[in-house]
């Protein structure tokens, strides 16, 4: 549903694409993530036909972005950082005029308005003024008004940026709906466990390039296993901590995360735990936490990215 080829985009003296490939399967969520500057909201603009590309080819629901723009824009809904709604104008009154700017008939744009003021909750407040809305409520309208045409296609830079945790886990809600009913989803985003709870696929961009691609589960195991994180009581027991540790664990490197807190990549998690619980407890060494788990994707972010 989403296909690029060396996409490429220079700002100046800066190259904010460098030929990424993209491809997204139809009624899936991709995730693009990546440092601030990496390119993301670059090739958003681009796949929305908002930016042309410097060289590069891409198509949206089989549509070139270049050549078919204005065919194209018909046939996906776009959520950028901020919410664009009419502070002014009520809630429905906002969808009307949404519907009216993609030339839907009158009473097509009441009737879509209603159903769409209806999913994401905010019949109640449909004839309030968008400035009285809270965060989440704008939020929402704003989603609502990018589905406006019901498009195959939906994009969303930083969907959830500022909304509190109920708010999000709301939106998450609705857009897992979208997309179990077929919408293709590509967002952006910069927190991570937003894209761990909804993308099938992530593409992680770094000054420009394409870091890494796959499920959260593959780039996770890119970067290990299991791993055991232990936190000491005592600063002054790491060094000790250490060589344990390293012994317990057939000599795998260990990492020191913070002052207090050492981690350890393991292949047979459950026993490796129970060795190195073993070690420092025979050696006397106070613990505050032990447990195993997996990478997360904080950690493939800050092992596959540069800046």
């Amino acid at each position: 549903m989403i296909h690029a080829e060396g996409l490429r985009k220079r700002y100046r003296s800066k190259e904010a694409l460098a030929g990424i490939d993209l491809s997204v399967p139809a009624g899936t969520v991709c995730g693009l993530l990546g440092p601030n500057g990496a390119g993301k909201t670059t090739a958003v603009r681009i796949l929305t036909t908002l930016l042309r590309p410097d060289s590069g080819h891409a198509e949206v629901a089989g549509l070139d972005v270049v050549r078919d723009a204005a065919r194209l824009r018909f046939m996906f809904g776009l959520a950028g950082q901020h919410a664009a709604v009419d502070e002014l104008l009520t809630g429905r009154r906002n969808l009307e005029m949404f519907g009216s700017l993609y030339h839907l008939p009158k009473a097509s744009a009441r009737r879509r308005a209603d159903e769409l003021l209806e999913r994401f909750d905010l019949a109640e407040a449909a004839n309030r003024r968008v400035k009285t809305y809270s965060g989440g409520m704008r939020r929402r309208l704003d989603v609502a008004a990018s589905l406006i045409v019901s498009p195959p296609v939906l994009f969303m830079d930083e969907p959830t940026t500022g909304l509190d945790p109920r708010s999000r886990l709301g939106l998450w809600e609705l857009l897992r709906d979208l997309v179990a009913e077929g919408t293709t989803l590509l967002l952006t985003t910069q927190y991570l466990d937003e894209a761990d709870r909804l993308a099938d696929q992530i593409v992680l961009l770094d000054q420009g390039r394409v870091a890494a691609s796959g499920s959260p589960a593959e780039l996770k195991r890119r970067i290990g296993g299991d791993r055991v994180q232990v936190v000491l009581r005592a600063a002054a027991d790491v060094p000790q901590a250490l060589d344990l540790v390293r012994r317990a664990a057939d000599e795998r490197q260990v990492e020191v995360v913070d002052e207090r807190r050492v981690t350890v990549a393991v292949e047979q998690g459950a026993q490796s735990l129970i060795r190195i619980a073993g070690a420092l407890d025979t050696a006397m060494i106070p613990v505050e936490d032990l447990s195993l788990r997996r990478p997360t994707l904080d950690e493939v972010f800050l092992h596959l990215t540069t800046s």
